[in-house]
């Protein structure tokens, strides 16, 4: 078995224009790739967008928080236009929106329903106070 060493410079390293050069092309196609994913439909986005939609439905958004849902079905459907119109990057901002707006609508009607079911319960528990009142006397 032959060992053998290396050279290696333990200088200056020294930068040539052809370096520069492959920096700047390396630098462009990166940018080109990122632009290129902007332009891809938020198809994932809208997925995401339709559950959170269809979750703050099935918790009574549109009974305790009807602003809220209102607002993520309007910019829904604003995003579903902007994605039939090519217009991905505004789709995605409008899908985003429309998921928070529904995620909010969600934990409001959760809210007010958990405060109506105190309120039942306080109710209830003051019947049967007055009840046991009334087998008492």
């Amino acid at each position: 078995m032959e060992l053998k060493t290396m050279k290696t410079r333990t200088g200056k390293s020294s930068s040539t224009p052809l370096h520069g050069l492959k920096m700047a092309a390396l630098a462009i196609g990166g940018s080109l790739v990122l632009a290129g994913c902007a332009g891809n439909p938020p198809t994932e986005q809208f997925a995401v967008t339709e559950s959170a939609v269809n979750s703050a439905v099935s918790a009574g958004g549109t009974e305790f928080a009807a602003v809220e849902m209102k607002a993520a079905q309007d910019k829904l459907k604003q995003a579903e236009i902007a994605m039939h119109d090519k217009k991905y990057d505004q789709a995605r901002t409008l899908a985003e929106q429309a998921e928070w707006d529904a995620r909010v609508a969600e934990r409001k009607a959760q809210a007010m329903k958990a405060k109506q079911t105190v309120k039942d319960s306080r109710q209830g528990v003051q019947e049967l106070r007055q009840e046991s009142q009334r087998t008492v006397q």
